[in-house]
């Protein structure tokens, strides 16, 4: 059974544009909490290979160098560079016909890394897209320049004219015909699942039949929602009498702005969930969106303000760190 092997930038928990200094500091901070010395039992098992993922992350995404290779061809980038040195040491592919590359400047930007040849037939080709939030929500159409060399009308292929070098292909008896495909991805396509887009891979020379193209999805992480399957999360932020009285307040989700009441005596970490609000799933229905209440202060206090969190500290209460005392005392 194939295994799908998560971004490296989501196994570290940080965005793609993350520079080397946060991708160190987001390492480190992870082999602390996944290091298995720090665990015991099952699951001692499991942060094994949290632990192994992670390092395997960091090794690719620590170095500069390797980490635009990973960039541009996404997580079979040691395959890729492979076969684009090959490629130019037979001189730019001439000749051959199952050789595709993506437009500079499309939204795939990955070269296309693995190939799967046909017998009497076209190729199979396969690259990684990485898509949004609202775009797994919506589903969304991307368009794809792909570039096959043909052999050139001018020459036939032998790179000379006369005895002088073909001035149409350069000498390298190819020519590059491209072609523009829209590809439209449904909504709902899950992390890691392949999208098939038939008769849209490489040319199967003289036969004239194209092979098949497979989109394999990546999710982005989002800066406001994390994604838990087919669940989202958000961190909503709410002031000390707003959790404490209860409030409505206005809260993001992936298509637009609600109202979401937060029950009086709320703490700190607790949920608030909204049915329905999350990603679609394979069979159509949609997860939940969870709002995760986060308790902060004001950053600055006016006169005023001190004078009633100075009335509230006067009033009598429990110690609220008496547990955790008692705890600490009975080790």
């Amino acid at each position: 059974m194939a295994t799908t092997e998560r971004d490296y930038y989501d196994v570290l928990g940080v965005p793609r544009t993350a520079s080397q200094d946060d991708v160190k500091k987001a390492y480190r901070r992870l082999a602390r909490q996944y290091h298995p010395d720090l665990h015991t039992g099952p699951r001692k098992v499991s942060m094994e290979q949290k632990f192994k993922e992670l390092n395997s992350a960091h090794e690719v995404l620590g170095d500069p160098e390797t980490r635009k290779k990973y960039d541009r061809y996404g997580r079979n980038w040691r395959e890729a560079e492979a076969y684009e040195r090959a490629r130019r040491e037979a001189g730019a592919g001439a000749g051959d016909p199952r050789f595709y590359t993506t437009g500079e400047g499309q939204d795939f930007g990955d070269l296309f890394n693995m190939f799967f040849g046909r017998e009497g037939g076209g190729g199979d080709l396969e690259s990684t897209v990485r898509l949004s939030l609202r775009e797994v929500l919506t589903g969304t159409t991307r368009r794809l320049q792909l570039s096959e060399p043909v052999t050139c009308g001018t020459c036939g292929g032998s790179g000379t004219h006369g005895d002088r070098r073909c001035p149409a292909c350069g000498g390298t008896g190819a020519r590059e015909e491209v072609r523009t495909i829209d590809v439209k991805i449904p909504a709902g396509v899950q992390d890691g699942s392949r999208v098939r887009v038939p008769g849209k891979g490489a040319h199967g020379g003289r036969v004239g039949k194209h092979g098949d193209l497979y989109l394999r999805i990546q999710i982005e992480p989002d800066r406001v929602f994390r994604r838990r399957d087919n669940d989202l999360h958000v961190t909503l932020p709410v002031f000390p009498w707003e959790a404490a009285l209860g409030v409505e307040v206005l809260a993001p989700t992936l298509t637009d702005t609600i109202r979401v009441k937060v029950p009086p005596g709320s703490r700190s970490g607790g949920k608030l969930r909204i049915k329905g609000r999350g990603l679609p799933t394979e069979t159509g229905a949609r997860g939940d969106l969870y709002f995760i209440l986060q308790i902060v202060l004001p950053s600055s206090l006016s006169d005023e303000e001190r004078k009633l969190y100075q009335q509230l500290a006067r009033l009598p209460r429990s110690d609220p760190r008496a547990e955790l005392l008692r705890e600490a005392r009975h080790g």
